[in-house]
């Protein structure tokens, strides 16, 4: 098999690591995909407000030209790992700061 091809953030997960995490594997899945929500609207703004420096008011659908500054900042996000490799990480490193709604008390309140 050719590695050239394979994508550097592509790394062999240890499935029974990131279920210890929360002593449930779709525990595990459900908390990075919401974190993964959180980083890519996070991102969306981030690049929406990049981009947005560089537009111009007076774009006319007949004058098509490139804008190498949003060009660059486009090709900045896209080599950027995936929001579900980053939440994956933070995860696996105790970043991630989740509780269960079913273990609360609720004289706690």
């Amino acid at each position: 098999m050719d590695n050239k091809n394979i994508s550097k953030t592509i790394k062999t997960r240890d499935i029974n690591a990131i279920a210890e995490k929360t002593g449930n594997i779709y525990k595990s899945v459900v908390i990075c995909s919401k974190r993964s929500n959180q980083i890519s609207v996070n991102v969306k703004k981030e690049i929406t407000e990049k981009l947005s420096q560089y537009s111009s008011y007076n774009d006319n659908l007949e004058e098509i030209h490139e804008n190498r500054e949003q060009i660059e900042v486009s090709k900045y996000f896209e080599l950027q790992p995936k929001p579900a490799l980053i939440a994956l990480e933070e995860l696996l490193e105790d970043q991630i700061l989740f509780s269960n709604p079913e273990e609360v008390n609720e004289n706690e309140f």
